[in-house]
């Protein structure tokens, strides 16, 4: 059968001594990852971790996650991937709600979250480990358990969506989504196996899940681990651990491109994955780097990714063409497809078993909702073009309704971000009598900053009607764990708000 134990399995019998993760607090060889996983799952299994059980992983980007999460893969628990970045009862909601028999944390994050996890700890089998050396020792104390036999369908993974809207949901995915998602990652990257991921985006998202590791499971290829995103140390760490990729969400790429002017081109990254890189970023990431970004459309629900610009499809500003196993749509609010050139929600199914969701996690509702006439509602808001391309306009939820306009906050987000003075920017809807909703766009600046000079930037480059009422200055744009925007603190704040237009 095949599902995610037995394709590193596979990959050790075929790969052997070969580095399959390259991390500073160790290297670890294909054989050695999955010889330390399968004992891993006999050691869960002796604890009473096993087929059916949910078990929390709570561990920072380091090679013990990636050997505990496949461990525990192996053992036929599904695996509740714990935001590292939560604190209280966030941190407590995905134990509870995910009815967790099981905690595995690394020891760093278990002290400093002792008494956010106490309340929960009550009947959970625990287990604190202080790093590689500590995981991997107790691993060696269990001979290792046979691959795990278990069709592709079967579920093994729970993630949280971020829940800016209302309580965070837990997207239920099986070992085939996981495994589709490889497949068609190294397909549009043209993956080899002497090409190196590497990933800092925290190792409980979706995104380095799917689109880093699983492609590896599927090529070959090595991991590069990092602790997180440096932007000083980027291409030092490209060029010493040889990274040929990377994978990357949000503002990343307009980090890099506004923290580094001068070009830089003596390293090996050749190419980029990942969603939401403005515009005006794209070319200077090319032009500047020589790293060509493969901007796609996904999300945890829908298995990673169901659009993306392949080398022979490439179209700068869209967020390419589907994948050949789902279909997506864009729908208007009648669930009726609408022409090209129309926005609308963009809506998916599958063509191929088992390539989305299984659904929300103990919560019916929520995925009868999103799974209305047979396809997942987003909850995004796209157009495709005449040849099949689509571009993604925003959360549907986030798209401000201004007199009889709908206009995108990322639309204007990705102007501001071309401003040399700006270092990062977020648009925000708020309450308006006579218009329904005003603009109103928060800043980050570089350095001194008249609000005024916003408003008159985008004058000439956004449509008169997208220009901001209010600038509000602020020291920094409050974001989730996996860069979203956190809107609702945004539009709550309004500490040295603005307003450049007034009215009597």
């Amino acid at each position: 059968m095949s599902n995610i134990a037995s394709s590193l399995a596979a990959q050790a019998a075929r790969r052997g001594a070969a580095t399959a993760v390259f991390a500073d607090e160790g290297d670890l060889s294909w054989q050695d990852w999955a010889d330390l996983s399968l004992r891993s799952s006999a050691r869960f299994r002796a604890l009473g971790i096993a087929a059916g059980s949910h078990a929390a992983l709570l561990c920072t980007n380091r090679p013990a996650y990636l050997v505990a999460w496949l461990g525990l893969v192996n053992s036929g628990a599904v695996v509740v991937s714990l935001n590292s970045g939560l604190v209280g009862e966030g941190l407590r909601y995905g134990i509870r709600q995910s009815k967790a028999s099981a905690l595995i944390v690394e020891r760093a994050l278990y002290e400093k979250l002792r008494a956010d996890l106490e309340p929960v700890l009550a009947g959970l089998t625990l287990i604190v480990f202080d790093g590689e050396d500590d995981l991997y020792a107790e691993a060696r104390r269990h001979e290792p358990d046979p691959v795990l036999d278990a069709d592709g369908s079967e579920p093994v993974s729970i993630i949280y969506t971020s829940g800016t809207t209302g309580p965070p949901k837990g997207v239920l995915n099986c070992h085939e989504a996981f495994l589709a998602c490889g497949r068609e990652t190294a397909t549009l990257l043209d993956i080899v196996e002497a090409d190196r991921i590497m990933v800092f985006l925290p190792l409980f998202h979706t995104n380095p899940q799917m689109y880093a590791v699983m492609t590896a499971l599927e090529t070959g290829c090595a991991l590069v681990i990092r602790p997180k995103l440096s932007v000083s140390a980027f291409f030092d760490d490209a060029r010493r651990f040889g990274a040929t990729v990377f994978t990357y969400v949000g503002t990343v790429l307009a980090m890099l491109t506004s923290r580094i002017r001068d070009e830089v081109r003596d390293h090996p990254i050749t190419r980029c994955i990942g969603g939401g890189c403005p515009k005006e970023v794209w070319g200077p990431v090319q032009e500047r780097f020589g790293i060509t970004p493969h901007e796609l459309y996904g999300m945890t629900e829908v298995g990673g990714w169901v659009t993306g610009n392949r080398r022979e499809a490439y179209r700068f500003g869209s967020v390419g063409k589907a994948r050949p196993d789902v279909e997506v749509a864009v729908f208007d609010a009648q669930d009726r497809p609408v022409p090209p050139g129309t926005p609308g929600e963009i809506v998916v199914r599958p063509k191929e078993p088992d390539t989305i969701l299984l659904g929300y996690w103990d919560n019916a509702q929520a995925s009868w909702e999103a799974s209305r006439n047979f396809w997942f509602h987003t909850g995004d808001a796209g157009q495709f073009d005449e040849d099949g391309y689509l571009y993604f306009l925003g959360r549907t939820k986030e798209i401000i309704r201004r007199g009889g306009e709908n206009i995108s906050p990322f639309e204007i987000e990705t102007v501001l971000l071309d401003h040399p003075g700006i270092r990062d920017a977020a648009v925000v809807a708020v309450p308006d009598p006579i218009w329904g909703q005003e603009i109103k766009a928060v800043v980050v600046a570089e350095g001194e900053l008249a609000p005024q000079a916003v408003r008159d930037f985008l004058d000439g480059r956004v449509p008169a009607y997208m220009l901001p009422r209010y600038v509000q200055l602020v020291s920094l744009i409050p974001r989730t764990e996996t860069q979203k925007i956190q809107r609702k603190a945004l539009q709550e704040n309004e500490s040295g708000v603005v307003d450049l237009v007034g009215r009597s």
